[in-house]
């Protein structure tokens, strides 16, 4: 097999701030997921997901003359269970979040999360029409608790299908029904497609896909668009604001603090927590001109569009946000963390912390995170991070930033095009034939 090219950083990349960090990693001797990527040759068998390891019999590899496994399988069955398989994976994490934030808008609703509540009341009915709450004259704690219960009742529900889909344009609803791909429940599609690529079950490719189709509409119009709504409902709906973006977001003479992955519940308290004017004061005693907070990856996102907290990165960014060297703490939760961040914070004076019950990573710090305590918790990461300051050596923070105005949910969309009275696309149409937008991208 061919030895794979090693890229030098203009080639692996045309940021900026990318190159400038490869070439630091370059002269420390470390290595980021970018050299691992060019010492890595991908398996050729797995990379066409041939190989079958879904019983004691195997592992089966298809290839040349061997068609199909010791049980019998087609290439055509174990390629659709692999990807199956990836499917249900990234539905059962994507929607767990989802989960997640329901269970946190219940504990808020009851009394149970003081720091968390409902700041956008008018989300709240909104989401309560669709799942079929009554919101009309009741106290917004009675109708957050029914909508979190029903929204937590969409993940196991024994009958019917996904309450959401009824927000779908009606054709599609028809197509899914038809085509038998309208989700029952959350859960039930997972478990049910994981089933289904056991050893011995389905073993009709297309069959297994349909499947897979379904599991991913549980995801899509289920968990994951239960949990923007729910982040919109305790955390407000996102509306135009002004920010930056790239690792020249880093300060040079703050505690920068990077928080990462996708739980807006502790994302949104951190930033709280920075705020507090005791810890501002407890940074400026340690050295600090203040904290500064930047994001990495989709929490990043979630902060941006609703505090203008700036975005250090994205995911292929983390480990080189850590090689600044001026990076105090970098606060994970779920979903998009790299294991590759230990060995580089190893050799900075950065705590990388932990703080899931479902994510810990060898040799990093561990603070479980509970909404019950969710600002206290966040207080006192906070502070540990300040207590790294004085430990900061030489920084390299490439000066390259970029200004953008995130804030553009649908719901602010609709206003800016007359709302409810007015709605009409005339001024989004101007605006484009004017050449003031240059164009619309469904993301």
């Amino acid at each position: 097999m061919a030895k794979k090219k090693v890229r030098t950083p203009e080639e692996t990349s045309r940021d900026e701030a990318v190159v400038a960090l490869l070439e630091q990693a370059l002269r420390m001797g470390m290595e980021t997921a970018f050299t691992r990527a060019d010492a890595i040759t991908p398996c050729p068998i797995g990379v066409q997901g041939l190989c079958c390891r879904n019983c004691a019999m195997g592992p089966c590899r298809l290839v040349g003359n061997v068609e199909r496994g010791v049980c019998g399988a087609t290439v055509d069955t174990v390629v659709a269970r692999n990807f199956a398989r990836a499917v249900a994976v990234g539905a059962a994490a994507h929607s767990d979040h989802g989960r997640d934030m329901a269970y946190t808008l219940l504990e808020a609703a009851e009394g149970h999360a003081p720091d968390y509540g409902v700041r956008d009341p008018f989300k709240l009915k909104e989401v309560a029409r669709y799942l079929g709450v009554k919101a009309d004259e009741r106290p917004l704690a009675e109708v957050a608790r029914d909508v979190a219960l029903a929204a937590l009742g969409e993940f196991g529900r024994l009958q019917g299908e996904l309450l959401y889909l009824r927000r779908a344009p009606a054709r599609r609803q028809q197509m899914w029904r038809e085509l038998g791909l309208a989700p029952r429940s959350i859960d039930r599609e997972v478990v049910d497609l994981l089933h289904r690529t056991h050893i011995g079950n389905d073993q009709d490719a297309e069959h297994l896909l349909d499947q897979a189709m379904r599991c991913a509409l549980a995801d899509g119009w289920g968990g994951s668009m239960l949990a923007t709504d729910i982040s919109d409902i305790l955390f407000g709906t996102p509306a135009p604001l002004r920010s930056a973006a790239n690792l020249g977001v880093l300060s040079e003479d703050k505690v920068n603090i990077i928080i990462h992955g996708h739980e807006p519940t502790l994302s949104e308290m951190i930033v709280a927590a920075a705020q507090d004017p005791e810890l501002i004061e407890y940074a400026k005693s340690q050295g600090a001109g203040g904290i500064n907070l930047a994001g990495i990856c989709c929490t990043a996102n979630e902060t941006l569009v609703r505090e203008g907290i700036p975005l250090a990165g994205n995911f292929l960014q983390q480990e080189l946000a850590i090689l600044t060297g001026a990076v105090e703490a970098m606060v994970v939760d779920v979903q998009c963390i790299l294991q590759g961040l230990v060995p580089v914070a190893d050799q900075f004076h950065t705590e990388l912390i932990t703080t899931s019950p479902k994510v810990k990573i060898t040799g990093a710090t561990h603070i479980q995170f509970d909404e019950r305590r969710a600002l206290e918790i966040a207080k006192e990461i906070v502070r540990r991070a300040i207590n790294h300051f004085p430990k900061r050596g030489e920084t390299f923070i490439p000066d390259v930033r970029s200004p953008l105005m995130p804030g553009f949910s649908h719901e602010y969309i609709d206003y800016a095009l007359g709302g409810i009275y007015r709605g009409s696309f005339r001024p989004l149409n101007d605006a484009i034939i004017a050449g003031r937008i240059r164009g619309v991208v469904a993301n």
